[in-house]
Formats: structure tokens, sequence, C-alpha cells
């Protein structure tokens, strides 16, 4: 399906911002799911013949929690209740929410009203987070549940990655390597599997000759920076060692 503008209110299909299906690396049955799910209350209110997004943004928030606790439980298979539950509560904040919307460019596919447009809607973070709280359950609406939990799965993700003013771990390894030893970390594609639209790497980082991390991710940057954060946590783990 192709999301066409109404009005100037939706602004995502430009030569800068690819369709959100594309994106998102889901497609949808139903358009009329999808633009709900992208519809303000404000753009509902001004236009008079769509539904807004905030019932499936109930429905999202709830499924949302689910696969989230579900990844935790496998994730961590040793810590008790009260653990799992704070690390839930971070994923699922409003901060989370809002910083994964960024990512995907979520504020640019969104139907908003004139007023909503003007006062910076698009970069709300409040906004953000319930517009992708409203594609997550339309997205379980649409495909069901395997569907909704690949997609937060990709969410997931990309939280390993760092956003700007965040942890950049390759630049902190590549100091460290130079103050220790003057050598450059070496990053290396080992493998890659997946279709071309959901392809996930997974690099190594050789520092003299010594494989001292892995990371994956779902692009090239987002994997080497996982390995980079490994092999800090190894650096240090060793240091820590010897101090004893």
């Amino acid at each position: 399906m192709t999301l066409v503008p109404e009005d100037g209110a939706f602004l995502g299909n430009t030569a800068d911002n690819p369709p959100l299906e594309r994106v998102i690396g889901y497609r949808f049955s139903s358009a009329t799911l999808l633009k709900e799910a992208l519809s303000h209350r404000s753009y509902a209110a001004e236009s008079g013949d769509s539904a807004c997004n905030e019932r499936l943004e109930f429905l999202g928030d709830s499924v949302l929690s689910t696969v989230v606790a579900h990844h935790l439980y496998l994730e961590y298979p040793d810590e008790d209740e009260g653990h799992l539950s704070k690390r839930k509560s971070r994923i699922v904040s409003r901060l989370s929410l809002a910083r994964w919307a960024a990512r995907i460019n979520l504020g640019a596919y969104l139907y908003l009203g004139v007023g909503e447009e003007q006062s910076g809607g698009r970069s709300r973070p409040s906004l953000l987070g319930n517009a992708l709280e409203a594609l997550i359950g339309a997205i379980y609406l649409d495909g069901g549940y395997p569907a909704v939990e690949k997609f937060i799965r990709r969410l997931l993700e990309m939280g390993k990655e760092p956003l700007e003013g965040e942890s950049d771990y390759k630049s902190e390894l590549q100091e460290y390597a130079q103050k220790k030893s003057r050598i450059t970390p070496v990053y290396q594609i080992i493998k890659m599997v997946g279709p071309d639209h959901d392809k996930t790497f997974e690099v190594t980082v050789d520092i003299g000759g010594i494989i001292r991390g892995c990371g994956r991710g779902k692009n090239k940057k987002a994997a080497e920076q996982n390995a980079a954060r490994e092999a800090l946590k190894s650096i240090k783990e060793e240091s820590q060692k010897k101090a004893r």
C-alpha cells in the first residue's frame, strides 16, 4: 500500500522519507488500520472522517508490555521478579518509546491537525511515544503476535545503539586502545542473516590480533557499537581482577 498525503498533513512519503512500511519492515493488510495508528486526535477532529489512534495506543501499551516481559523472562533466567520488573519499567518508559519513535522518524509520518503541526507536534516526545504504542497495537491487530513480536524485538535491538549524547562505545574503545598500545581496533563482519529488508549483522572487534568483543545489530554501525561495548566490558573485568 502507499500512503497518500491529505491537505499537507502527512509528510512521510518524500525523497528523504521512504514509506513507513519499508522502514518498520512490516506490510499492512489494512491501510485503514495503519492510517488510524498514525492519526492524532487533532487531525481526527479536524478531518471528521478518521478515527484517532488513542484506542490503538491503549492496546499497544499492553502488547508491548507482554512482549518485553516475555523477552526479559527468556533473556535473564536467573533474575527474580523484582529485577525483571525494574528492567521492564526502564524499557517501556516514555523516554524509551520516544527514542524508538525518533529512530524510525515516526513523527514525519503522522497525521496532525493544523494547530498540533504548528506547535511542533511531530517532535514532541509524549506524542511520539503514544503514536509508537498505537503502531504496535495496529501491527498486532493486522498481523498477530508473531508480527508484533518481531517488530518489538527490532526496537529492542535498536535500543542498544547509542543516541546523540549517549555513550559512543567505539570512540571509547579506540581511545583506550590508542592510549594503551597505539593500536586501532579492527572490526570485521563475520555473519549476516535474514532477508535484505531485515538483516542482522554480527561483528567482531580485534585489538592487536586478539578478538575482544562480538556484537549484533540491525546494521553494521549498531553491531560495531555492541562489539565495542562487549570489548570494553571484558577489558574492565580483566582490570578489576588484576587489581584484586
